[in-house]
This record gives C-alpha cells, structure tokens and sequence, in this order.
C-alpha cells in the first residue's frame, strides 16, 4: 500500500523566469503569478510552449524542471522505500522514526502492507506481529536493549512509514519513465499521482511513456 497527502507544488515563477534567461526573453513571459508564486489561471500559452520544447529535449535543456519543487506526505512499507531512496539528487526526506518510535505502540496489521496476503499467510503474518508485541513488552518493562535489537531485526520490510519527502519534476520525470510499469504496485500509485500534478503531464512524459 501506499498513501500520498498534503501535495504542494511550489517554484513556478523562479522556473520561468530561469528558463528564459539564456535568451533575455523575458518579456515574453505570460504567465501570471499570485502573491505566493502560484499560478492560478495556469501557465501562459508562451511560457507552455517553451517549457514544453525545452523540456523534451533533454535535461541540458530542460533544467528548469528542477526547480519546480513537489512535497508531500507519504506513507509506504519499507520495501518500496528502499527503491525509492535509489533517487538521491535533488531530494529531501525527514521520516518517522523507527530507532526511536519502534516501541511507542503496539503493532497491528495495520502498521503493514498486506493486501496481497493470502489467508495462510497472514496466518504467519500473525505470528510475527505477536512475537514483535511479546518482545515489546519485555522491552518496555526491563528496558534491556537485547529486547530492542528483537523488535529491529524481526521487523518485516513490509513495514509502513510516513516520510515527508521533497523532489522536484526532474526526478519525478526519471521515476515515471523508469518505474511506471514496474511490478509493485506502489510505483503504479505513485505514478497516477504524478500524472495529477499540475502541467506534469505536458512537461515530464514523452510519448514513448504511453507505449
């Protein structure tokens, strides 16, 4: 499973106004802006038409994606974290943490991506998840690390944890082209939300993404 809140999309103005640095053509800037930078009646036709031939040709050329920034809340086992933490430029991440919050409750199914599961298998599952709750217990009570380093290495990768992330379109363009067919389908998810944010779509994905 995977669970995607509290999307912002910042950096528009610095963006455009960036773009046309390299050839001074500022005043064909279009687009209106709010207080904060946004842009509420969208990009203009100039600005999207440039930002678009620029974009699909390359990232020497497109550069600019990289400073339109995304954050957002997101909630995914560590499984898939592991995969994504494999995109390093250009982002941020400040996650829960299990060093320090491992005990703070007691574990549920809930706390783990299970969809997949069969009624055997969870049947397992369970058993992990009262073994992490005895070890707990005995942690809480005797406050012996031993009983800490149980729960850290009996710790399924199936494991859920927010994260608040920042990355801009750059990366977000290599996640969707390189990980929308993959097989977890936390990528899929991941990626139909990328396709939500605003001008991804016409900026990020060529058209042999669509094949």
């Amino acid at each position: 499973m995977i669970k995607i809140e509290n999307t912002e999309v910042n950096g528009w103005e610095a963006a455009i106004r960036g773009m046309r640095n390299p050839m001074n053509s500022w005043a064909r800037i279009d687009t209106k802006y709010d207080v904060f930078g946004g842009i509420p009646e969208g990009i203009g036709p100039n600005d999207l038409d440039l930002m678009k031939r620029l974009a699909h040709g390359g990232p020497v050329h497109g550069k600019y994606l990289r400073m339109i920034t995304v954050t957002a809340d997101i909630t995914a086992p560590f499984y898939w974290w592991k995969e994504y933490d494999t995109y390093k430029v250009g982002t941020v991440a400040s996650s829960c943490s299990t060093m320090h919050k491992i005990h703070s409750k007691e574990f549920t199914l809930d706390d783990f991506s299970h969809e997949h599961l069969c009624e055997e298998a969870l049947k397992t599952f369970d058993v992990t998840i009262c073994a992490l709750n005895f070890y707990r217990e005995q942690f809480l009570m005797f406050k012996d690390k031993e009983w800490w380093w149980h729960l850290i290495q009996l710790l399924p990768s199936s494991y859920n944890q927010r994260r608040t992330v920042q990355l801009n379109y750059e990366v977000l363009r290599g996640q969707y082209k390189w990980r929308k067919d993959h097989k977890l389908d936390e990528w899929h998810a991941y990626c139909d939300w990328a396709l939500t944010l605003p001008y991804f779509e016409e900026l990020c994905v060529e058209e042999t993404d669509h094949e």
